[in-house]
């Protein structure tokens, strides 16, 4: 937090890759690696996502951490005896650790884990995907998509990063801001970028060329939490997504797409952000609402063309232990997938 009261995100992180020729010291191998998640985490949802997509479940295993954490790091609450099956520690911490016994910096998700050793080996979020993509292109699964294609890279990450500075942290910079004036130009910027985008998607069915590309997966994370979080609880509240009729379908469309919707998980994403932003809520009540079974209506995105694999093909169902359970006393059904 700066001293003019605005949110400033800590952006150093562990920037070693994993990389096909192992030029960091860390190689592609399957079995190797494992990806710590949280479901609640839109920079891990990215993550989740891309490794959905591309098929990479049965090379590059998956940790989950609760959503609730204190200030010593995300944990493994969720996991029987309160530990990851595969590394077997308690809080994410331990792998920073493992890697660095002084690291001082923020323990965060996604993270990449080399299994062998227990060290983190990165948690550059931005990263972390752009390679999932293309550096493990060996073992990604038949009709995998092409979420960065050479020839409209320019143009995705001129759209990413706006999107980043005004919607992704923009919420963030509105929900954190320590004094009006902060908070004022925060939401200025974050609603500016939602117009454009607005305007931008009414015309075509997604950000960047005619398929889904990395610049949707960014995009479509902060939207999933939008009216259950970031509306109410970070004062981003000049509309609801539900009231964006362009966003709102494009929400949708990508949600009820294989490999979006199949990892959001409403309960988890509400219970990290009510019960440990303490300065924001402090009584820790969590919201019932909104009802999710609106992600499931029709969106006719369909009628804007496009391909949403391109050449490629949809992704299978996720395994039977990554599946996102239904909300509780809903109807909802397996079919979004």
């Amino acid at each position: 937090m700066a001293g003019d009261g605005e949110f400033h995100r800590d952006q150093n992180y562990l920037a070693t890759r994993i990389t096909a020729d192992g030029r960091d010291g860390w190689p592609v191998e399957p079995g190797r690696y494992r990806l710590v998640i949280a479901r609640a985490c839109p920079w891990a949802n990215r993550a989740a996502i891309v490794r959905r997509l591309m098929g990479l479940e049965g090379v590059l295993s998956l940790g989950i951490a609760g959503p609730i954490h204190d200030d010593r790091s995300w944990s493994f609450h969720l996991d029987p005896g309160g530990k990851d099956p595969v590394l077997g520690i308690e809080l994410l911490r331990e792998a920073f650790f493992q890697r660095d016994p002084g690291y001082s910096r923020g323990i965060t998700v996604p993270a990449l884990v080399d299994v062998p050793t227990g060290q983190v080996v990165t948690n550059d979020f931005a990263r972390i995907t752009l390679d999932l993509g293309q550096e493990w292109a060996a073992h990604q699964r038949d009709g995998a998509p092409d979420l960065y294609p050479e020839n409209l890279r320019d143009e995705i990450d001129d759209v990413a990063e706006k999107v980043f500075q005004d919607v992704n942290d923009g919420v963030y910079k509105c929900g954190f801001a320590r004094t009006q004036e902060a908070y004022d130009t925060a939401y200025q910027r974050l609603w500016a970028r939602l117009d454009w985008l607005e305007e931008r998607l009414g015309r075509r069915r997604y950000l960047v060329g005619d398929t889904i590309t990395e610049a949707d997966v960014r995009l479509f994370t902060t939207l999933a939490r939008f009216d259950a979080v970031y509306h109410g609880h970070f004062k981003c509240n000049r509309q609801k997504l539900t009231e964006l009729p362009a966003l709102w379908a494009y929400a949708r469309d990508l949600f009820q797409t294989p490999g979006f919707g199949d990892t959001i998980d409403f309960a988890q994403i509400k219970a990290h952000y009510y019960v440990v932003h303490h300065a924001i809520n402090p009584t820790g009540i969590v919201p019932r609402g909104p009802d999710p079974r609106g992600w499931l209506t029709p969106h006719a995105r369909e009628d804007l063309g496009g391909r949403p694999f391109g050449d490629g093909t949809p992704p299978g169902p996720p395994p039977e232990s990554e599946r996102v359970p239904p909300p509780a006393g809903s109807s909802w059904t397996t079919s979004r997938a």
